[in-house]
């Protein structure tokens, strides 16, 4: 079997080349010109989003044809192939992926699964599946981990602003305004829908800090967990966040990433949160 992602699942080069799993590009829309986002470093990136300042760059899905040819590529080595997605809820991607999958099916035969979620949430279940695959898991018994690990999983953060949530037309403008005036820092978390709500505002980002380890505290209690600290360009506060987790979670393990250019699109530099999965539910593909 051949696993297939997109680069909204913040996999490393060395994850993804290691279990062979291949990654479908998101682009970034520069007013210069479109810029693959697996292709622009996170500094990069920012460096160019802040000297756009108001303006705002988009982001556009892989077409369909990229897809196909993706699939068509792979079938000459392995038929099965297994497309695994960011949350339709908040990108077209696997939709994309089901019609380039169509274009394919006498070539190919392509499964696909909606994560329900992205970035460190949607790398654990792409993880899990090219794990599971090694381990000569069939497809059912895979689908029903990966069915567990998107139950069981949270992806929760925080932002310094909600200028580019606005300037995306992600949030509106009014509403971005009024939390701008009462410098609120909003904690959101992706829901069981695979769309984005709010567990809260801070009034600082320490508040909202503090509100994201009491909210995963409250979720998962003593049990062990794997958790992904996340940050554009947040080093610090990712520290800050890390040690929150230390003094109020049961950590298995404990790793800080950052996350695709293609995600900060819509958040900026200014972003810190974590993707938290409980462990038994990854440690057993680990071995």
């Amino acid at each position: 079997m051949k696993i297939v992602t997109d680069c909204a699942a913040d996999m490393s080069a060395e994850e993804l080349e290691r279990l062979d799993v291949t990654a479908a590009p998101l682009f970034i829309q520069f007013p210069e010109g479109e810029v693959n986002a697996t292709e622009i470093t996170a500094d990069d990136f920012y460096n160019r989003l802040e000297a756009m300042r108001p303006q705002i760059p988009t982001t556009a899905q892989p077409s369909s044809g990229i897809f196909a040819e993706l699939y068509r590529k792979l079938s000459q080595v392995e038929k099965n192939i297994f497309s695994i997605h960011i949350s339709s809820g908040l990108s077209g991607t696997i939709n994309s992926a089901r019609d380039g999958g169509e274009q394919v099916k006498a070539e190919a035969q392509v499964s696909h699964w909606d994560t329900l979620t992205l970035s460190g949430g949607e790398r654990f279940q792409v993880l899990a599946a090219a794990l599971a695959s090694k381990a000569g898991w069939a497809m059912s018994k895979i689908q029903e981990r990966l069915e567990k690990i998107r139950e069981k999983t949270e992806v929760i953060y925080t932002l310094d602003t909600l200028e580019y949530l606005a300037r995306g037309g992600r949030i509106g403008r009014v509403k971005a305004m009024a939390g701008a005036l009462l410098n609120l820092k909003p904690v959101i978390r992706v829901d069981t829908d695979g769309k984005y709500s709010t567990v809260g505002n801070g009034r600082t980002l320490s508040k909202s800090i503090d509100m994201i380890a009491d909210s995963l505290q409250e979720k998962y209690k003593d049990t062990p967990v794997w958790i992904t600290v996340l940050h554009g360009r947040f080093a610090e506060k990712a520290d800050l966040l890390a040690a929150e987790f230390k003094e109020k979670l049961n950590i298995a393990k404990l790793e800080v990433r950052r996350i695709s250019p293609v995600l900060g699109v819509h958040t900026g530099p200014g972003i810190v949160g974590a993707a938290v999965v409980p462990m038994e539910l990854m440690s057993d593909l680990e071995k």
